[in-house]
């Protein structure tokens, strides 16, 4: 998780000349909900897309997260809130919503993911429902420390005259292989199916 403040042990401080940008970097993954999977439309009947046939839209929000990265493991939990709206409300309903979790390595491979529910009850008359939920997940922390001769080129002090001053240690592209195969993200969405998916990209 990209975070501000004092860096700790296992994170690099990078900072220009004292006075220019710090970057601080941990174990810890970045949390985020991909696009497209942030909320879901029940239709009744299910195979119609029309917004006469739209039943419930449920929606994720407040996700917030923390991380214990001090054992061989990084523990990130994550908890967020579901809050749905159905269009009748005449009698008590329960809605039952499946979710992921998913580890995601330079920002692109998957290597690990994990399925839950959140379940919802509307009382009779109540059209909206709410829920918490959460999820875990447990990545190496060798796997998301960097090789120390990256650490040391990324933390090098540079001084005004230098030869390397203007040189970014990221536009070598061993670097930033390597920070890359270091950074992973945690992502929480809803389980959706690809009919869903498609509606979701294109309404």
């Amino acid at each position: 998780m990209l975070a501000a403040g004092c860096a700790r042990t296992g994170e690099i401080d990078v900072s220009r000349g004292g006075a220019g940008i710090t970057a601080v970097r941990s174990a810890c993954p970045t949390v985020a909900v991909p696009a497209g999977t942030g909320d879901v439309t029940l239709f009744d009947p299910p195979a119609s897309r029309t917004a006469s046939a739209i039943d419930t839209v449920a929606t994720i929000s407040n996700v917030r997260s923390t991380c214990d990265d001090q054992g061989s493991d990084v523990i990130t939990r994550v908890t967020f809130d579901v809050r749905a709206r159905r269009v009748r409300a005449d009698s008590p309903r329960d809605v039952t919503l499946p979710y992921f979790i998913a580890i995601t390595r330079g920002g692109s491979s998957v290597v690990a993911k994990r399925l839950g529910q959140v379940a919802l009850h509307f009382d009779a008359g109540q059209p909206v429902a709410t829920a918490s939920a959460e999820a875990t997940s447990a990545v190496s922390r060798a796997a998301a420390t960097l090789p120390s001769e990256v650490r040391d080129r990324l933390t090098k002090k540079r001084k005004a005259g230098d030869e390397d001053a203007a040189l970014d240690p990221l536009a070598d592209p061993q670097v930033r292989t390597a920070v890359a195969s270091a950074s992973f993200e945690a992502l929480v969405g809803f389980q959706l199916t690809p009919d869903q998916l498609k509606y979701n990209a294109t309404r």
